[in-house]
């Protein structure tokens, strides 16, 4: 077996499915996003990258001086750009849920600082962004051997979901499709195996998903599982498997039964499938743009895009 080059990177690839994410977005016109704490080059520069494509009217929030000198290294210009003092990162992410919660910005972006420190302010027990509904991340991608976008959830939050959970992670995956125009999108509910199996609580999680559906519990979808990831994308593998389904071959939405599962899933469509992907924690009354500093300046970018294109569903 051949071993990757050390700095392997993902394969490239065209995508045209970002491309026309990115224009509808353009079209929407700037969404103004509180940028918390972005206090290393690479998320202050991908803000104004967004800013600068015609994705977000950034606002940032921390320490000025600090900001400004990292702008500087940059080689980029802050004019124009409104600044917010906050002294550190937990005091910027509790100026930007004000903000949020004011009207003063429809969307909030990760900085530098910590993710429990920015999800604990938007979704903590006092926060006025918090709903009664579960705070989850879907990712949404352009894979070039799928023939339209897909999305995934939750890769990034939910470590081991339970029932409800899950239930609420579905949901916000819904919503997010819709706000991309999909009205009854199709969704598969994975597990290691396509058959209902008490030894698998995901097998029994996926089973208890469908038939929630059934109920109008969860609406809006069309929901199967428990499938296997390659009867969920694979028509062929599907009726391999003497599978009958409306969503195999065809989802729109893939449901993880676990964060260890999702996220090996993400890199691997990322780093060995060539996808290009966006990402949004939803649940909250406005959409968090969530990025990791492993990601890319394309990723951090199209996230910003896909917050401009959805957020007025929430009345951002």
């Amino acid at each position: 077996m051949t071993a990757f080059p050390l700095g392997f990177a993902p394969p490239i690839f065209a995508h045209p499915r970002l491309d026309t994410l990115q224009e509808r977005a353009r079209a929407c016109g700037k969404l103004r996003v509180g940028v918390v704490y972005p206090c290393e080059e690479g998320a202050l520069g991908a803000a104004l990258d967004a800013s600068e494509q015609g994705f977000i009217d950034p606002v940032l929030i921390g320490p000025s001086a600090l900001i400004r000198r990292i702008a500087a290294d940059l080689g980029r210009d802050l004019g124009g750009i409104e600044i917010i003092e906050a002294v550190d990162a937990r005091s910027a992410a509790r100026s930007a849920v004000a903000l949020a919660a004011a009207g003063v910005v429809g969307a909030l972006m990760k900085g530098s600082l910590h993710t429990d420190e920015m999800l604990g302010a938007v979704v903590g027990r006092e926060s006025p962004l918090r709903t009664a509904r579960r705070a989850s991340h879907v990712f949404w991608f352009d894979c070039p051997n799928y023939h339209k976008p897909l999305m995934l959830t939750d890769a990034v939050v939910n470590i081991a979901p339970g029932l409800m959970e899950k239930a609420d992670i579905v949901r916000n995956a819904i919503d997010l499709a819709h706000g991309l125009g999909i009205p009854n999108p199709k969704v598969a509910i994975l597990a290691a195996v396509e058959t209902v199996n008490p030894a698998l609580p995901s097998t029994i999680d996926a089973a208890a998903l469908c038939k929630m559906a059934d109920r109008g519990q969860i609406t809006g979808a069309t929901l199967d599982g428990p499938l296997g990831f390659d009867n969920a994308v694979s028509l062929d593998s599907a009726s391999t498997k003497g599978i009958v389904s409306l969503v195999a071959g065809e989802p729109d939405i893939l449901v993880v039964p676990s964060l260890d599962a999702g996220n090996s899933l993400y890199k691997s469509l990322v780093y060995l499938g060539g996808a290009a992907c966006a990402g949004l924690v939803l649940g909250a009354r406005i959409p968090i743009i969530l990025t990791s500093r492993a990601d890319s300046r394309q990723s951090r970018v199209a996230s910003c895009a896909l917050a401009a294109l959805t957020a007025r569903q929430f009345g951002g």
